[in-house]
């Protein structure tokens, strides 16, 4: 049998040329793909934080600016990428870009679901080891409760996986493709600069920068890039030439105010002008000075060659001061006790629950009228606003009380008291480093000690700490120097037993008071009696310590300051509960007065600012607009201090030195940040309250204005020179400009 000659089996034609193409396409890559998949990568995360943000609307032109600078940045890290070549090394470099812009993501996503604003990631960085040490039990329930976002977040991590030598493959691009790429990344950048640069945008991308406003405007790339390139290189100055007052009526620099300040004096007469009842319950009439010092800013302008210092000056110089009043010099020598505390607010004050909050917001000085914003930097901000007088701004990407670390503060209350020779201890029964509270509360003038490894150590260890406590472990310590030692005090607490999460399984101090708060509010949400009884140890506290007080029988001769640090917002937004929307701080508003807000109305930041002392034996009743930036200067006034009154953001509550229906740089004024509800600053005055979200001025109940518009946008300049110049006093250490 004669034998067949071997032949290979051939493939077939149109077989061989399809697996040719395919190992084609492995080795060349797909150019559409490789340029397009870092771009679209960075916009599909861009598109996720905001469709898990409910308060930022998802179209407009932020999405423009997104989209632009989505693609310039896309570009730009493929390009840099196609040229390595190595480009093994090269696909590696790409896999840990993405993973690090996820977790940057899901740690912002993180912040905004647990404090309720965005934050810098330099910011962040800074906070993030006292908040794993402070927080250690929620990081997991953050994780959690993000856990939908977070896996979502995944999805082009794992495309890049399978695609990376289809996106980086071992050839690269030719060059006239990379010039290509080059090319259109600088042209969107170019445009998304542009339109970053036009219109309300501006402030925002430059002098106003902050990530909690950047990352709903340009986008979190863009926001991560401004925050180092701030944070590095210092943030653009605002031109404040523009804020100078003109008023002819304001009295010039450094106005006498060597007059008579006893509040008790029969020639005193109360000003009743400002809701405020007269101490003395006589008419006679006196000319008050005012609180200034002597300080000449017109030859400080002239002798300094820097632009924004030299417009500062001329700024505070043109300001109209605080004028003094029946109240001036009320607890000249006395003692003061300052609380900021976590999350309180007016709804956890009850007759039943918490008799001893009751007592000292209805016996004593009556704030009907007062407000704590939300400065978008959670608990530092409102600390910040309390301790120091100023509006806390974001400086150089970061919050202004860090920032003043190294600053000369000589006017906060620490600083002044402690130059009086009063003994000024602090302390906080959370993490001493967190927000690094420990370096500025010694700027601003403090003895300071906290819980882990800040010198202070309480036996519970739970979440969180206990503010009674706190209280009976420290307040005697100053109060028996005094009665021993004639050593007068100025004691800071910030408080924590009512910090959420609100639930009985996690808020130990909840736990403690549940049955109280069953009993009395059986209607109520879980969170919102969680809320309540978590701030009943604060008036236990406050209870121990008005106690010690009048035991020592110095309850006369000390005056008890507090108010919130900012309201529970964490009840706004779901009890930080993911895929919960309900709002339970509108719930407690309807259930216990009766009304309905939102984070996007003024009427949200009501609160109660706490005046107290056993010398008052009857109310007080304060109607007057006023807000946690006037508490530094009304307690200067209070005691007497000398100060300058125009240095801070704030103004004396009792100062009387206005008119209800006319514009002068000295009407009370409350300022809200411009925070993403609100779409812009909204303020409050006696002669009426501008909601930025609707854009509508409604003038107060028998306030006629002559010109309504031409008041507001008096205001409002009025209100953006006090927002730039708080800034620059941070920034610039102003301070030491003026002091020396």
């Amino acid at each position: 049998m004669d034998s067949v000659p071997y032949e290979p089996r051939r493939t077939p034609p149109q077989r061989q040329r399809s697996g040719a193409r395919r190992s084609s396409r492995r080795y060349r890559g797909s150019p559409l793909i490789s340029m397009l998949f870092f771009p679209c990568a960075i916009l599909y995360h861009e598109l996720l934080l905001r469709i898990f943000d409910k308060d930022i609307p998802f179209f407009g032109a932020a999405l423009f600016r997104i989209l632009l600078f989505s693609v310039a940045a896309g570009f730009l890290v493929f390009f840099i990428l196609d040229v390595i070549p190595n480009k093994k090394v090269s696909r590696w470099i790409g896999g840990v870009l993405i993973f690090l812009f996820i977790v940057i993501l899901c740690v912002e996503r993180g912040m905004r679901a647990s404090f309720g604003i965005y934050y810098g990631i330099l910011s962040a960085a800074k906070t993030a080891g006292g908040a794993l040490e402070d927080f250690s039990g929620g990081i997991i329930d953050i994780t959690l409760s993000i856990l939908p976002f977070i896996l979502l977040s995944l999805i082009p991590l794992l495309l890049y996986i399978i695609m990376r030598r289809t996106v980086i493959y071992e050839r690269g691009q030719q060059w006239l493709i990379r010039i290509f790429i080059v090319f259109f990344a600088i042209i969107a950048q170019l445009f998304g600069y542009m339109f970053s640069n036009i219109g309300e945008a501006k402030a925002d991308y430059t002098t106003d920068f902050e990530a909690n406003s950047g990352i709903r405007s340009f986008g979190l790339v863009t926001t991560v890039r401004l925050d180092f390139q701030y944070g590095i290189f210092g943030q653009p100055v605002a031109d404040v030439g523009g804020f100078v007052e003109t008023d002819p009526s304001d009295p010039p620099s450094g106005s006498p105010s060597d007059v008579s300040s006893d509040p008790s004096g029969s020639d005193a007469s109360g000003p009743s002008g400002a809701g405020v009842s007269d101490p003395t319950g006589t008419t006679e009439p006196i000319v008050y000075g005012y609180n200034t010092l002597d300080i000449d800013f017109d030859a400080l302008a002239a002798n300094t060659s820097n632009k924004t210092i030299k417009s500062m000056h001329e700024y505070f110089g043109s300001l109209t001061p605080s004028q003094q009043n029946p109240y001036t010099g009320m607890f000249k020598d006395k003692n003061l006790i300052l609380l900021t505390a976590e999350s309180f607010s007016p709804y956890v004050v009850d007759p039943e629950l918490t008799p001893t909050l009751y007592k000292l917001t209805h016996e004593a000085f009556v704030f009907n009228n007062f407000y704590q914003p939300d400065w978008s930097q959670s608990t530092c901000g409102g600390e910040f606003s309390v301790t120091t007088g100023v509006i806390p701004n974001w400086v150089n990407g970061d919050i202004a009380a860090r920032q003043s670390i190294n600053n000369s503060m000589p006017t906060t209350l620490g600083n002044m008291f402690r130059a009086l020779g009063y003994s000024t201890p602090a302390w906080h029964n959370g993490s001493y480093d967190y927000y690094k509270r420990n370096q500025y509360l010694t700027t601003f003038g403090y003895d300071f000690k906290g819980e882990n490894g800040g010198g202070f150590d309480l036996e519970f260890d739970g979440w969180p700490r206990s503010d009674l406590e706190m209280i009976q472990k420290t307040c005697d310590e100053y109060i028996n120097a005094y009665v021993q030692t004639g050593q007068k005090f100025h004691a800071y607490y910030m408080t924590i037993s009512g910090h959420g999460n609100w639930t009985w399984a996690k808020n130990h101090q909840a736990q403690k008071y549940r049955t109280l708060v069953e009993q009395k509010y059986p209607n109520l949400s879980e969170p919102c009696q969680s809320y309540i009884a978590s701030n009943i140890d604060l008036d236990r506290g406050l209870e121990y310590l008005v106690q010690r007080l009048e035991a020592a029988g110095i309850a006369d001769n000390t005056l008890i300051v507090m108010t919130a640090d900012h309201y529970p917002y964490f009840l706004g937004n779901g009890n930080n509960v993911q895929g919960d929307t309900t709002d339970y701080y509108n719930e407690l508003t309807q259930a216990l007065i009766g009304e309905t807000d939102t984070e996007a109305v003024t009427s949200r930041y009501r609160n109660t600012l706490l005046m107290w002392s056993g010398c008052i034996t009857e109310p007080i009743v304060v109607d007057t607009p006023c807000s946690s930036i006037d508490i530094v200067p009304t307690v200067a006034n209070l005691f007497g201090l000398k100060y300058d009154s125009r240095l801070y953001s704030g103004r004396d509550i009792f100062a009387t030195n206005y008119v209800a229906n006319e514009y002068s740089s000295s009407i009370p004024l409350v300022i809200f940040a411009d925070t993403t509800p609100m779409k812009g600053n909204s303020w409050i005055t006696p002669a009426g309250t501008y909601e930025s979200s609707t854009k509508t001025f409604t003038p107060a109940p028998g306030v006629t204005l002559t010109d309504q518009d031409a008041y507001v946008a008096s205001v409002k300049r009025l209100v953006s020179g006090k927002i730039q110049n708080a800034k620059l006093i941070v920034s610039q250490d102003y301070y030491a400009k003026v002091f020396g």
